[in-house]
């Protein structure tokens, strides 16, 4: 019923506990981006909430969305060139 690994067996519990504690920190940030995702272009796409979107509306949060995940990725890809570089954030 829980997808939780069972971390009793030993030596390799230490790894197996970091490799979940990863994981599920991974699904929080993308969470918390999908999260940051929805504010952002709800309030930048959606003038007043009705019974459904329109195609303008719907279109605004398409883009918003897809613009907000190019600068991620971006950034998140510039970050990495500078470490790789030996130059990170000091």
């Amino acid at each position: 019923m829980t997808d939780l690994p069972d971390f009793s067996s030993g030596k390799g519990a230490d790894s197996e506990l970091q490799d979940f504690l990863l994981a599920e920190k991974q699904k929080a940030q993308f969470h918390a981006q999908i999260h940051e995702f929805n504010d952002f272009c709800w309030d930048k796409c959606v003038d007043k909430p009705g019974s459904k979107l329109d195609s303008k509306t719907e279109t605004c949060i398409t883009n918003c969305v897809e613009r907000f995940i190019d600068v991620s990725l971006l950034i998140t890809n510039r970050f990495a060139q500078m470490l790789e570089k030996g130059g990170g954030m000091q």
